[in-house]
């Protein structure tokens, strides 16, 4: 079978750590991480969707967010205590995207894209980028996150809040408390793969450059995410079962939130993008491990059998 992704394996000699929860490896990623996309300082966080609670926790705000987007977002942000509004935005997926505007500074979410000098790209010093190291995100890891910016009291603040509310110490009994915080720090075995496959980032975007190219001139898209391969089809659950016979697996990123009964909020949403490409995308096998022959006959299924 055809993997949608490709999950890199390590083993990890857990004897290099100092401490299995947050030992010197988590702060060395932080600081790679950081000087990679061109921060100043990040807060390692045990998943994105913890990032965005913490971001977001007791501001109230009301966002507006796409639709066709990971209900990990919206949950977070209902936890958090705000209200959502959603807009007809598809071209963000596979990409960072404005997540929120504050009075001073904005919010990013860039959980599908890491590159190189990002942050300094598309943030001011006092904006926050969120990024995601699930599994199958461009830098993987056994989930985490984290929180970027220029701006050293947020990261700070960020930092004490997913240790317990706790200024930071290497010993527990040395920390003084300072807030109701919350567990949500990275430990160092989410660190130490993130850090690995940080490393082989540079590689495999080189990879996927060359498979996308090659996708877009057999396929006829101009699709350019370092994450996701989209097309469209007319019916996802035929394409899905004719790729399968074919021994290729896909996916759909994603469903229109607006039409599910838990997260939809107004039933006068008015989003004829979202649901015509949230019933048609289809995303197929996409990673640097993918042969020519495997690639050939992806290309091969998909021009003679779902058109």
């Amino acid at each position: 079978m055809i993997n949608l992704f490709n999950i890199n394996n390590y083993k990890v000699d857990t004897a290099q750590f100092d401490n299995h929860l947050h030992g010197k490896i988590v702060q060395d990623f932080e600081k790679a991480f950081a000087k990679y996309v061109g921060a100043k300082y990040a807060c390692s966080v045990s998943s994105a969707t913890n990032a965005i609670f913490l971001v977001f926790e007791g501001t109230q705000e009301k966002v507006k967010i796409p639709s066709m987007l990971p209900v990990v977002v919206n949950n977070a942000l209902l936890k958090a205590g705000c209200s959502i509004k959603y807009e007809d935005n598809i071209e963000w997926v596979g990409d960072s995207y404005k997540l929120h505007n504050f009075a001073n500074y904005s919010v990013i979410d860039s959980a599908q894209k890491v590159k190189k000098n990002q942050f300094k790209i598309e943030a001011n010093s006092e904006d926050l980028m969120i990024f995601s190291f699930y599994p199958t995100k461009p830098v993987g890891s056994i989930d985490g996150g984290i929180i970027v910016s220029d701006d050293y009291d947020k990261i700070k603040y960020y930092k004490e809040a997913t240790i317990n509310g706790m200024s930071f110490s290497k010993n527990n009994w040395e920390r003084k408390i300072k807030f109701p915080g919350w567990k949500m720090y990275m430990n160092s075995f989410q660190a130490f793969i993130a850090l690995q496959n940080l490393k082989k980032l540079e590689s495999k975007k080189y990879a996927l450059n060359a498979l996308s190219k090659k996708y877009n001139k057999a396929l006829g898209y101009k699709n350019t995410s370092n994450h996701l391969y989209r097309i469209n089809v007319q019916n996802q659950n035929n394409a899905i079962k004719t790729m399968k016979e074919n021994k290729i697996t896909c996916g759909i990123h994603y469903a229109a939130n607006h039409l599910n009964p838990v997260y939809s909020f107004d039933d006068k949403y008015f989003l004829p993008k979202t649901e015509r490409e949230s019933k048609t995308t289809l995303s197929i096998p996409y990673h640097e491990k993918l042969t020519e022959l495997q690639v050939d006959h992806i290309i091969s299924v998909v021009k003679n059998k779902l058109r």
